[in-house]
């Protein structure tokens, strides 16, 4: 069987089903994501009239109609539980009499490609905020191979998918140990004050031998800063080495976060004059330890409780040296740090596998449509 063009609106229908008798709560709440993943909402629901909000089956999508700059915020819900999506957004399926023609699963590798994206933002029409409709989505045209050839391309995504959800439940495994661990060293461990570990270092980058500015995220990561700085005027720029620490106390309470990160590459990265770089100076904790106790909610929830009463809520400098951490033998740390390396290691190698992923669907749907010889 050779290759067929169809409308993709003659394959597919909406999903208008609302959660109108209340089954489905806040924890069934969904949002998508631009890389097209179904994610727990971000949104705070809790006040929320959930009635009219869509239900979504196994095998129907979702997106969100509002572009996202150059992709759609899109999902496929490839689960076998329901869940509910806000009303502004779109679920649809495949029609029941299209399925002996076109897979689910096989359409999501469709959508799944920076492809798909680029003709979905062309189809989009707006001016302050681009909309991609529904009426625009059913006028694209889709090539489809016989269903043989869909599943034999689906089969080899899905085993590729499965492989990764299970060395990603590996890694969360990690994570819990790590957890473990520090919960238990809170009960035992004597605690000691910041100000006896930490040590302030005001290291400049005056003869401009570094660039490229770094801020702190609420991630507690350093990033590419996006304030409009001058490359050729950073000599008052304050130079963080390996194993240090810089700190932002400003926002503290408005982000409830308390932005700290840890430098631990081998070169040098230079910040902003208005953060404190901090180095330890006791022999007794390591780095990495200091900074896996920032990186726990509780840390940030004090830290947005001591955050002062000005506009900014800001933490000061004394109300940081302030804070205790529970303090084991440094052998214990060592093994706690090594743990949390290697889940950081596998995480990272989940992220690229996770890419790699989502950049096999334009192979494999470039495949499909190829002709047997």
């Amino acid at each position: 069987m050779g290759l067929t063009k169809y409308y993709i609106g003659d394959l597919i229908e909406l999903v208008n089903e609302t959660n109108s008798k209340g089954k489905y709560g806040a924890d069934d709440v969904r949002g998508m994501t631009i890389t097209k993943e179904i994610i727990p909402t971000k949104a705070d629901v809790s006040n929320t009239d959930l009635s009219k909000f869509l239900i979504v089956h196994p095998e129907e999508f979702v997106f969100n109609p509002r572009t996202h700059g150059k992709r759609i915020g899109f999902g496929y819900n490839n689960s076998s539980e329901n869940f509910i999506i806000s009303w502004n957004n779109i679920a649809f399926r495949v029609k029941s009499e299209a399925k002996d023609i076109v897979l689910p699963s096989y359409l999501f590798l469709h959508f799944n490609r920076d492809e798909w994206d680029r003709e979905a933002c062309f189809r989009s029409w707006g001016s302050s905020t681009e909309v991609f409709s529904w009426d625009a989505l059913c006028e694209m045209k889709l090539t489809l191979p016989s269903i043989a050839k869909q599943r034999k391309y689906v089969d080899v995504y899905l085993a590729l998918q499965n492989n990764l959800a299970a060395y990603q439940s590996k890694v969360e495994e990690l994570k819990t140990v790590c957890d473990g661990y520090i919960d238990k060293i809170k009960k035992v461990a004597s605690k000691t004050k910041l100000v006896e570990l930490l040590e302030p270092i005001d290291k400049r980058n005056s003869d401009l031998a570094y660039s490229g500015v770094q801020g702190i995220n609420i991630n507690k990561n350093f990033f590419p800063t996006v304030a409009n700085v001058d490359e050729n005027n950073t000599h008052n720029y304050k130079i963080v080495e390996q194993n240090q620490f810089a700190f932002s106390g400003m926002q503290t309470g408005r982000d409830k976060c308390i932005r700290i990160a840890l430098h631990e590459e081998s070169y040098p990265i230079i910040i902003s004059p208005a953060y404190t770089v901090f180095k330890v100076k006791s022999e007794s904790v390591l780095s990495h330890y200091i900074m896996l106790w920032f990186a726990r909610q509780e840390v940030d929830r004090y830290g947005w409780f001591a955050s002062d009463g000005s506009i900014r809520s800001n933490l000061d400098l004394e109300r940081l040296y302030d804070m205790t951490i529970p303090l084991p033998d440094i052998s214990i740390q060592q093994k706690i740090v090594n743990i949390h390396k290697c889940y950081i290691e596998r995480q990272q190698i989940a992220a690229q596998l996770k890419e790699q992923l989502g950049n096999l669907c334009p192979i494999l749907i470039k495949g499909s449509l190829q002709t047997d010889n």
